[in-house]
């Protein structure tokens, strides 16, 4: 599949710094748990990060094929954008329906990598994916502040980041006509609010995600940090998971490729019985289904990006390519950990790292059965399940 000179050479240019952060690096902060600074301090320095931001805010001012083609990249070279993978779309609100005060206080910092926006509170306990039915409040508290109380869960870097993208509730729902209203979108800077009414717990996980609780007991949130109109929030967050649906897709295409170059270099090398496993047809059959399964999500990211850049309506497309290319991530893993046998469990050969990182694409942004659910209501006309 050919590609335009630009997007070669910036695949090129992502290679090659994620060269400088090899295995071992990703295992030494697998086993601490920790977060990989250095890597996203070099991805901001290079501006990948800032893609999306247009040039006058500071961004590198890029298009969604871009934006695709670092992500996949990334995971390809055997690195972890999920560390990061959040700066890039979570902006997009900021850009689309921040005023024009808001927009010039933050992107500019947020390109620089002088502030990070990673944190994306909408998930809480009690209402997972329904976001229609959090609880989480945000009442005005005089003319210049909201009081907000609750709690988010799954809220990830919210230890390391500067700024969250906060949904809350600010008109009852027995007041309100329809599910989707009464929900609003702030922009909370953490640096002011930790200790003062915020409280963030992390969650530790099977893999290496740096994802947390977050707490909010009156947490005041300036008035002026209120995105677009109140009440209109919940369709200012659905306006942007395109992307993000996209750009997971991406990073799951990447890790794809590399689960399946792994095992094919695996299965030309390693002998047994006085021959390469690779000329068994029972271990190539598997490698060749995990390749085409790829190929075929590939294509399918590739068109909901095309149709995104082109300003028309993906949400079928972004959340098909999530689901097929996070289906061929996750075969592609099991795949490689049965072609290098016990060698796939062991540290050293990071699949089981990686192996454990792909499996959460399946769950998250969001689930499986929940895209299944899109498809069937929003394209193919089905009754609303419950």
């Amino acid at each position: 599949m050919s590609e335009s000179a630009d997007l070669a050479a910036i695949r090129e240019a992502v290679r090659a710094l994620c060269a400088d952060f090899p295995g071992e690096y990703w295992r030494a902060l697998d086993r601490e748990r920790a977060y990989p600074d250095k890597f996203v301090a070099a991805l901001t320095k290079a501006g990948f990060l800032a893609a999306l931001i247009p040039e006058e805010y500071g961004g590198s001012g890029l298009t969604m094929s871009a934006a695709v083609a670092i992500m996949e990249e990334i995971q390809a070279s055997g690195c972890n954008g999920a560390a990061c993978h959040a700066q890039m779309y979570t902006m997009g609100t900021v850009l689309r329906h921040g005023s024009a005060e808001q927009k010039a206080k933050y992107l500019p910092g947020i390109a620089s990598g002088e502030l990070r926006l990673q944190a994306f509170g909408v998930t809480e306990p009690t209402s997972g994916t329904d976001t229609l039915s959090l609880r989480t409040t945000a009442t005005r508290d005089g003319n210049d502040a909201y009081a907000v109380n609750g709690q988010k869960i799954w809220t990830s870097r919210a230890e390391h980041s500067d700024l969250m993208l906060l949904l809350a509730r600010t008109t009852p729902r027995e007041q309100i006509k329809k599910r989707t209203e009464g929900l609003s979108v702030f922009l909370v800077d953490m640096r002011e609010v930790k200790g003062k009414g915020l409280t963030i717990r992390p969650i530790r996980t099977m893999m290496n995600h740096a994802t947390t609780e977050v707490f909010f007991e009156n947490m005041r949130v300036p008035a002026e940090n209120l995105i677009g109109i109140e009440g209109e929030g919940f369709r200012y967050i659905l306006s942007g998971m395109n992307a993000e649906r996209i750009l997971i897709a991406a990073e799951c295409i990447g890790d794809a490729k590399w689960f399946i170059r792994k095992a094919t270099a695996y299965a030309g090398e390693r002998e047994v019985f006085g021959r390469p496993i690779g000329k068994n047809q029972g271990i190539q059959f598997p490698i060749a289904r995990a390749y085409i399964g790829m190929r075929a999500a590939e294509l399918m990211v590739r068109e909901a990006a095309s149709l995104y850049e082109a300003g028309k309506d993906c949400g079928a497309e972004a959340n098909m390519a999530k689901h097929l290319a996070a289906e061929a991530s996750w075969a592609a893993a099991d795949m490689c950990v049965q072609t290098h046998g016990g060698f796939g469990f062991a540290e050293e050969f990071d699949i089981e790292r990686k192996f454990r990182e792909t499996r959460l694409y399946t769950v998250a942004p969001i689930s499986t059965n929940l895209v299944l659910s899109y498809i069937a209501e929003h394209v193919l006309g089905l009754p609303r399940s419950y």
